[in-house]
């Protein structure tokens, strides 16, 4: 039979976890092939980049729906095992899941609908290829955007794995990164655990440190309100400072964003999502894993005489 598409392993992958053990796709995929009958050379054919096989790829993609969904849930990098929510479905004895079974649940539906939402298309789910009406060159960015969004939660999700003190690490080199600090060791550096009086960190604005931008990192889970924008103030009063940057691996609430906006002292508010994506512009926790380069004709190379 035809390779399957990501969304037919869907079920399959959810009921090879159904026993409640912590599970990797190695340790899944050749069972999961089987399941699908698929021949040898199925299971060996490559993607055109030649770096990961179409089925294993396809079996990547199902877990990181099924996990954003909520039916899988990450143990670490690289383990799953199943969620209350994928018992539950379980129980409903499905004879398949697709994606309109998983657009039930609240954090699917912004997982996939984050990109259309940004493109301010009203939120709608972006069309089917085979209905698509879409340019090639439109189909690559927004390709490269969906692959993006899953660095983005993939980093996230690293981070939270990690210690506060890492993090801060984290935030101090992409504060390096996007080009702030000066020359050595003094152009940004962190403050001594539990001596901080709410600061996690210190960096130089410009190279000959004319101004010192002070730093909060916060690994936290749930929303960073207004009495923690508060504290970081007055920590960069005490130190008569001007300028901060609060980040975050959460959200900000509503009142603490506007308490931000109102005050006379510079504070800039970074929360996960931004903090993920700027990590991904300045190539800090990631690195570059292939390149498509598009071509166009030249036109100058046919000019005669």
């Amino acid at each position: 039979m035809p390779i399957p598409q990501f969304h037919e392993i869907f079920l399959p992958l959810l009921r090879r976890s159904a026993d409640g053990r912590e599970w990797t796709l190695a340790a899944l995929r050749g069972p999961i092939a089987d399941d699908f009958g698929l021949t040898d050379a199925e299971r060996a054919e490559l993607l055109p980049s030649n770096t990961q096989t179409r089925f294993v790829n396809r079996l990547c993609w199902a877990k990181i729906h099924l996990e954003r969904a909520g039916l899988l849930t990450r143990v670490r990098r690289g383990v799953f095992t199943i969620s209350d929510v994928g018992r539950s479905v379980l129980a409903e004895k499905p004879t398949t899941i697709d994606v309109a079974c998983l657009d039930r649940y609240e954090p699917y539906r912004e997982f996939r609908h984050r990109r259309t939402a940004d493109d301010d298309t009203g939120g709608q789910p972006e069309p089917p290829p085979e209905t698509s009406t879409e340019t090639p060159e439109a189909v690559l960015e927004r390709a490269h955007e969906t692959l993006n969004d899953e660095l983005a939660a993939e980093l996230l999700d690293e981070i939270a794995d990690h210690t506060p003190t890492f993090f801060e690490k984290v935030v101090l080199d992409l504060m390096k990164a996007m080009g702030y600090g000066g020359l050595g060791d003094a152009a940004g550096r962190l403050t001594s655990a539990g001596a901080d009086e709410g600061i996690d960190g210190l960096i130089h604005e410009d190279r000959l440190g004319l101004e010192t931008i002070h730093l909060q990192a916060k690994r936290w889970k749930d929303a960073v309100g207004r009495p923690e924008i508060h504290k970081f103030v007055g920590a960069l009063h005490g130190r008569r400072a001007r300028k901060g940057v609060f980040v975050t691996t959460s959200t900000f609430t509503r009142e603490a964003i506007d308490y931000a906006a109102q005050i006379d002292t510079k504070i800039v508010l970074v929360d996960g999502r931004t903090l993920a994506r700027l990590m991904i512009v300045h190539d800090v926790g990631c690195a570059p894993a292939q390149a498509f380069v598009v071509k166009k004709l030249d036109s100058d190379y046919f000019v005669e005489g």
